[in-house]
């Protein structure tokens, strides 16, 4: 039956790791194949004291999804995509259904699932939704959590309740307006609340065209003005507006590259829509180059789907080699350490300038910098090949997120808290906001089973 735990040894090591470099083996192990079956996991659990730890596709970076506590339960074969609506413009899906999978379903139809994580191809909607996950369409789209329409959740008592968005009213006083919408209690919340079992999305009209653009700058400064100016300026609309610095535009190029000195100038990596039968809007990008210094003569461009999958796979390949650059280190206590900080966007350089600084005062190499500049959002990693070097790496990061909140901006984006980043929620959320999400855990799990570590 579904419902069943494993203690084999091989199957809990299957499941202790995750995208952090952490590992850390379930005491059990269920694999459910239907929702049943993870409400009577969840019933049985709460009877004998169980902790329970949701995962999916285990590309947490953040020690999510991986537990040394009780149950690990995935949820990969609850996989089926109920119903895609081409009229109402919307997906319902289980938890376990892969994003590349809603994706390509939604396309099939003219349709776009606009969260685009970059793991979209391992990370499952299930994960997307318990993190908030954003991606490179965030710029224009917005993260996961705009786009659910409602859910289906299995409460910790084995109780399952579907929550849908209320209607959108000019004028509302009932009650606290917190608990206005309960499908946000659950969306980000980690797994710390209830176990996600199915999604209702909103879907967006497929765009004419698409133009993909990676532009190289002869440094970080002029790369990351081209950025600022790129979002304030009317001549150019982005979709996404991605950074790389001159390392990780290294392994951009050439993606199966393991020499971890390699440089390359860096890129800012742009897509833009645009009407069908239309020349694609070269120019207006061209010119706002030359005027950040680019060099123009080496711009690759991608303008049909299989170039856009290739730009998709290159970009994909950086945090792949942090992952596996990472890994390699675990016997010794080393790890990738990866951030996923935003600033306001036109405080970008500073802060990533401010990090370098950091790094070097600790006497440490600099991080590896890429992500979504557009939302001054860049993930910064670096390579611990010990846990004394871990160490050192977290002093740099916490300097960092101490700097980052005092220019208004916020300790994770969109990779959540997780295990690893709990210490330092408290740089952002007051005591009084953090004994209320307290209360809500409280109501909603009173034995504290649900996701141990996660968040609080």
């Amino acid at each position: 039956m579904g419902a069943e735990l494993n203690r084999d040894p091989d199957v809990r090591a299957s499941v202790a790791a995750d995208a952090s470099g952490m590992y850390m083996e379930p005491d059990a192990v269920a694999r459910p194949k239907t929702q049943r079956d993870v409400a009577e996991v969840l019933r049985r659990a709460v009877v004998d004291r169980m902790a329970v730890t949701t995962a999916g596709g285990q590309t947490s970076t953040t020690g999510a999804s991986i537990t040394d506590r009780g149950i690990l339960l995935s949820l990969r074969a609850l996989d089926r995509i109920l119903d895609i609506d081409p009229v109402k413009r919307t997906a319902r899906v289980e938890a376990g259904v892969m994003i590349a999978d809603l994706a390509r379903a939604a396309g099939e139809q003219d349709m776009m699932f606009a969260p685009d994580p970059t793991s979209e191809v391992e990370a499952t909607v299930g994960g997307a939704v318990a993190c908030n996950a954003s991606g490179a369409r965030t710029l224009m789209y917005g993260p996961t959590r705009v786009h659910v329409r409602a859910l289906k959740v299995a409460l910790v008592t084995g109780e399952v309740v579907e929550l849908r968005r209320p209607p959108v009213l000019e004028k509302n006083t009932v009650g606290f307006a917190f608990a206005h919408d309960p499908v946000d209690w659950f969306v980000g919340s980690e797994g710390t609340l209830g176990v996600v079992l199915e999604a209702e999305f909103d879907l967006l009209p497929k765009p004419a065209q698409v133009m993909g653009l990676a532009i190289p700058f002869r440094t970080e400064e002029a790369a990351l003005a081209f950025v600022v100016e790129a979002r304030e300026s009317g001549a150019v609309r982005a979709r996404c507006l991605e950074y790389f610095d001159a390392r990780t535009s290294a392994i951009y190029r050439s993606p199966g590259s393991t020499d971890p000195e390699a440089t390359a100038l860096p890129i800012v990596y742009v897509e833009q829509t645009y009407d069908g039968g239309t020349e694609p809007p070269f120019e207006p990008w061209l010119e706002l180059a030359e005027r950040h210094g680019a060099d123009t003569g080496d711009i690759r461009a991608y303008l049909d789907d299989a170039a856009l999958r290739e730009a998709r796979r290159q970009r994909h390949a950086i945090p792949a080699a942090m992952n596996e650059r990472g890994s390699r280190f675990r016997p010794a206590g080393g790890r990738k350490v990866s951030t996923d900080w935003a600033v306001p966007y036109r405080k970008l350089a500073e802060a990533i300038a401010s990090c370098r600084t950091s790094a070097d005062a600790h006497g440490v190499p600099q991080p590896f910098v890429f992500g979504h500049a557009g939302n001054g959002h860049p993930h910064t990693n670096f390579i611990g090949s010990d846990a004394a070097a871990v160490g050192r790496y977290e002093q740099v990061v916490e300097e960092t997120l101490r700097m980052v909140f005092g220019m208004g901006g916020t300790v994770a984006a969109e990779h959540g808290i997780g295990k690893i980043k709990r210490r330092w929620l408290p740089l952002q959320m007051t005591p009084l906001q953090i004994s209320v999400m307290r209360a809500v855990k409280k109501q909603l799990d009173p034995h504290d089973l649900l996701a141990p570590g996660n968040v609080l």
